[in-house]
């Protein structure tokens, strides 16, 4: 029988995994210089969680969770996202009492169940930040700020950086007022089943909707950003006059809104022309009412998400660590000794592959070359009784036979690049 993956899910194997170590390296990096701290939720989650973080009539509680029963009949879901997970943790360990702001990221596979395309699967991954107790305009421009250094750092430029605030309790039950008027001033015939379903329950996720049709019928509807109470209206300013003294470029985009109900005031997201239309690699918020609303102190809190297929999909290729060098055994008596090279030669940092399955030295040659390997050792009983290693050097073409010691030396010079002329 043939077994295949799952529809959705997918085998990373190199140059792709290459690209998502580059992106956990370079994420750990830089988001340890802004004081974050790693931490690492289960996958599985009571899914009471997500229904009461994410919202009943949001598309993920809708459509897409991972959700069935265990042997004591509880309900489990598989982690559509990040954030409910980690409040979760946050309030259940007393993470608030350890520091007054605490800055946590995360990097892992999350599952939502649709339709699968190009740089969004059914399992996919994500790096993820989140800082609670800050609620000043200040901790807004540093993730964002953060969040672009990170792009950066992984080679991606030519994004746009799309921000808007969504308000307040206070200011937003009056913009819904008004949203919702508007929409019911809209025929059914112009609207898309699921706008139809969205602007009794959900009118903001009307503007997620990328049916043409529906986007042309929002033209003329009222935006948030022109109903923020004073307070968060401040915020929102300050925070523009951050990024404009960062010198970080934005755009205001007074029809952005985010897929899950617990964002507040700011929200933003970052985009990509070269993914097509699903172009956001990136996005986040506020979401200051979301500790309290799981049960714990009420916390202001702000974060983002990268989408990992989505970023691979714009990195370029991961330079690969290539093996330095490639040892032969051309005899089973000059296998120790093999061996003990390669471990010497491995404690200064040199990736060393042995091979002893007896092939000849010309295949071996062409297996050094296949895998760039800088130099070939070969090892067989003249070289155990000699007490001498056979040495080549693939670049130059040069062989030498040595002792052990100059061995490991002109290893050392060739793999480092340094100068062997004498």
């Amino acid at each position: 029988m043939n077994y295949k993956r799952i529809k959705g899910f997918a085998d990373l194997i190199s140059p792709d995994v290459d690209k998502y170590a580059k992106m956990e390296e370079k994420a750990k990096e830089v988001f340890f210089k802004y004081g974050f701290q790693e931490i690492r939720t289960p996958i599985l989650e009571p899914t009471e969680l997500y229904l009461r973080s994410i919202g009943q009539e949001t598309d993920i509680v809708q459509k897409e969770m991972y959700t069935f029963l265990d042997r004591r009949g509880r309900s489990l879901t598989l982690r559509p996202e990040a954030t409910a997970g980690v409040v979760r943790a946050y309030i259940e360990n007393r993470l608030f009492e350890k520091r007054k702001v605490m800055k946590l990221f995360s990097i892992g596979p999350m599952f939502r169940y649709e339709r699968p395309q190009k740089g969004r699967y059914r399992q996919f991954h994500q790096i993820n930040v989140e800082c609670f107790g800050a609620k000043s305009y200040v901790a807004d421009g540093e993730i964002i700020l953060m969040l672009m250094e990170f792009l950066s750092s992984i080679g991606i430029k030519d994004v746009e950086l799309r921000i808007n605030s969504l308000g307040c309790e206070n200011c937003r039950r009056l913009y819904l007022e008004k949203l919702k008027e508007f929409l019911k001033g809209i025929s059914d015939d112009a609207l898309c089943s699921d706008c139809i379903r969205r602007r009794e329950k959900n009118p903001l996720r009307v503007f997620d909707c990328k049916n043409e049709k529906c986007q042309k019928e929002l033209e003329q509807a009222p935006f948030i950003c022109d109903f923020l109470c004073d307070n968060c209206k401040d915020h929102f300013e300050k925070l523009l006059n951050f990024l404009d003294k960062s010198s970080l470029s934005y755009k205001i985009d007074k029809k952005l809104v985010r897929g899950l109900d617990y964002y507040t005031k700011t929200i933003f997201e970052v985009v990509s022309q070269k993914i097509g239309a699903q172009s956001s690699i990136a996005g986040g918020g506020r979401y200051d009412y979301l500790v309290k609303m799981l049960g714990g102190p009420d916390t202001p809190a702000i974060g983002f998400a990268c989408g990992m297929e989505r970023l691979s999909l714009i990195m370029s290729e991961v330079e690969k660590k290539v093996t330095d060098v490639y040892i032969l055994v051309l005899s089973e008596i000059g296998t120790f000794e093999a061996m003990n090279l390669a471990k010497v030669l491995r404690t200064h940092g040199l990736c060393v592959e042995v091979d002893a399955e007896g092939r000849s030295i010309k295949s071996s040659l062409r297996e050094a070359n296949r895998i760039g390997a800088k130099v070939s050792v070969f090892v067989g009983e003249d070289e155990v009784k000699e007490g001498r290693f056979t040495i080549k050097d693939m670049k130059l073409g040069k062989q030498y036979k040595l002792g052990f010691d100059e061995t490991i030396n002109l290893i050392k010079e060739v793999a480092y690049g340094r100068d062997k002329s004498n």
